[in-house]
C-alpha cells in the first residue's frame, strides 16, 4: 500500500505570526538581565524574581516561555541556561551579545515592517519610513554602540587575512564601531588606520581605538563615503557591511573610488551577507534581503557573482571569497 502522506500542519503559520512575541520576550529578558541572574545561581522563579526585581508570576511565565523557545532549560532543579544562552546572553560570558537587541529592535526599524506592504509595492523603503542610508541617520550611533560584539569574530578573521609586519595604511569605510580597523592595528603594530564615517559615529570608534591602545595610529575622516576625499596610497581598504545598503550601480561607482585610493597591488576587503545563487540559502544571508527591502531604497543581499561583477566593473581582479566563522562572507580583490 502507498505510504500515507502526513497531513499538513499550520504550526509554521502560527509560529511566524507569533514571532513578535519571541523578540519581545527575549528583549525583555535581556533588559532585565535575566540570563545573568540564572547564570549566577537564581534557578527558581522565586529566586529569579528577587534577583531581577519583578513579580514571581512574571518571572515564572517569562522563564517558561523562554524554555518553550529553547533559550532556557527547565528541570527539577529549576531553570538552567542552554549553551547558546550561556555563551551569548549572560554578561558573565566574554562573548555576550545582548547589546545587539538595542539596535535590531529599535522602534523606527520595527515600524518599517509594520508597513512592509508599501516596501514590497515600491521595491524599497516607503517615503514615511526610516531609510537606513539617509544622511547622518542617528540609528548608526546606536549601531556603533550596540553591534560591536557581533562583529568581533569577523574582525579577527579578516585581520588574520592581512597579517603583516611591514607598515601598512588602511582605510576603514563606514567604520562604525571601528572593530575591523582596530583588529588590524592590534595585529600589526605598524599599521595606520584611517576611519571614515559620520562624525557622531566616529567619536565611538575613536573611544574604542583608545581602549584598544591603538589611538596613536588611528585617525578619522568625517563625512559621506560617496562625497568625501579618501586620500591615496592605501594598502588595504575595508568595505564592511556597506554594499548591501545600495544598488549595484551605486556600489560600482563607490568601488571605483576605492580602486583609485589604493596603491598598485593594494587590496579591498568586502564583508557581506552572501546568499547562494538560489537566493534562499543559507537562511540568514538569504533572509537579509528582506531587511534591505524594508529599510533601504535599493539595497540587497548580493550573490557572489553579483559582487564579483561590481568589483570587476570597478577595475578589481583576483577576486576571492572566504568563509568566516560567522554567517557572512569575506571577498578580497586586488587593484
Amino acid at each position: 500500500m502507498p505510504a500515507t502522506e502526513p497531513m499538513p500542519s499550520p504550526d509554521v503559520i502560527f509560529d511566524t505570526l507569533f514571532a513578535y512575541q519571541k523578540s519581545a520576550a527575549l528583549k525583555t529578558a535581556i533588559d532585565l538581565d535575566l540570563f545573568t541572574a540564572i547564570d549566577e545561581g537564581a534557578h527558581t522563579a522565586t529566586a529569579v524574581a528577587t534577583r531581577i526585581d519583578v513579580s514571581e508570576r512574571g518571572a515564572r511565565i517569562l522563564c517558561d516561555y523562554l524554555t518553550v523557545n529553547r533559550l532556557l532549560a527547565k528541570t527539577d532543579d529549576g531553570y538552567q541556561l542552554v549553551p547558546e544562552a550561556g555563551a551569548f546572553l549572560s554578561k558573565r560570558s566574554p562573548s555576550y551579545l545582548g547589546s545587539i537587541a538595542n539596535f535590531l529592535l529599535r522602534p523606527e526599524l520595527k515600524n518599517n515592517f509594520e508597513n512592509l506592504i508599501e516596501a514590497v509595492r515600491r521595491g524599497g523603503v516607503g517615503p514615511n519610513d526610516t531609510n537606513l542610508v539617509s544622511n547622518e541617520n542617528p540609528v548608526w550611533v546606536e549601531f556603533a554602540r550596540s553591534m560591536m560584539p557581533m562583529m568581533i569574530p569577523a574582525a579577527h578573521a579578516i585581520a588574520e587575512r592581512f597579517t603583516a609586519v611591514e607598515p601598512i595604511k588602511v582605510l576603514d569605510i563606514a567604520a562604525g564601531h571601528g572593530a575591523f580597523g582596530i583588529a588590524l592595528a592590534r595585529r600589526n603594530p605598524r599599521a595606520e588606520i584611517v576611519a571614515l564615517d559620520w562624525e557622531p559615529v566616529l567619536g565611538l570608534a575613536e573611544a574604542h581605538a583608545k581602549d584598544a591602545g591603538v589611538h596613536g595610529r588611528y585617525r578619522t575622516i568625517p563625512g559621506d563615503a560617496f562625497s568625501v576625499e579618501y586620500g591615496s596610497g592605501y594598502d588595504v581598504v575595508l568595505v564592511t557591511n556597506f554594499l548591501h545598503h545600495f544598488d549595484a550601480p551605486t556600489n560600482t561607482s563607490m568601488l571605483k573610488k576605492v580602486h583609485a585610493a589604493l596603491k598598485p597591488g593594494g587590496r579591498v576587503a568586502v564583508l557581506e551577507f552572501v546568499p547562494n545563487p538560489d537566493r534562499v540559502s543559507p537562511p540568514m544571508p538569504a533572509a537579509f534581503s528582506l531587511t534591505m527591502l524594508a529599510e533601504t531604497a535599493g539595497g540587497d543581499a548580493f550573490t557572489f557573482a553579483e559582487l564579483r561583477e561590481q568589483l570587476e566593473n570597478a577595475g578589481f581582479h583576483d577576486i576571492e571569497a572566504h568563509s568566516l566563522p560567522t554567517p557572512q562572507t569575506l571577498l578580497i580583490a586586488r587593484k
